[in-house]
């Protein structure tokens, strides 16, 4: 069996930390309205200058996800905060992490967190309805 070279090693790690600092920036770009749309896996490899499928590879190789998933995981975190933090209507709160429509946003929270957005918000409210008390 031939060794795998040193290099080619830490490049998949490269390529791997690359994403992540590149997933915060558009997640702060989504979070300040400077973008209109999520990045697809098309636009990551793009901007790290390799082949969408070699950059989808090489992620999953080293964190055994997908890079979707990061990305659904951090819009998913937003909106929870949004939504626990903020009075923000929830039909906004899916405008501004870049839902075009309320019904879709729904339907992304609802798959990866089992709840629509107004059951999650709505359990905020009545945890604070029993601590005022």
């Amino acid at each position: 069996m031939v060794p795998v070279p040193q290099k080619i090693l830490t490049r998949k790690h490269e390529i791997t930390a690359q994403f992540f600092q590149l997933l915060d920036e558009h997640i702060e770009d989504i979070l300040q309205g400077r973008v209109r749309q999520a990045f697809r896996i098309k636009d990551f490899a793009e901007r790290l200058h390799i082949h969408p499928t070699h950059f989808s590879n090489t992620i999953k190789l080293v964190t055994k996800r997908s890079p979707c998933d990061f990305a659904e995981e951090r819009l998913l975190a937003e909106a929870q905060r949004m939504l626990s933090e903020t009075s923000m209507p929830i039909a906004e709160v899916g405008y501004k992490l870049t839902f075009q429509d309320p019904t879709n946003f729904t339907k992304f929270f609802k798959r990866f967190s089992g709840k629509t957005p107004r059951e999650y918000r709505n359990q905020f409210v009545e945890s604070e309805l029993f601590t005022v008390k």
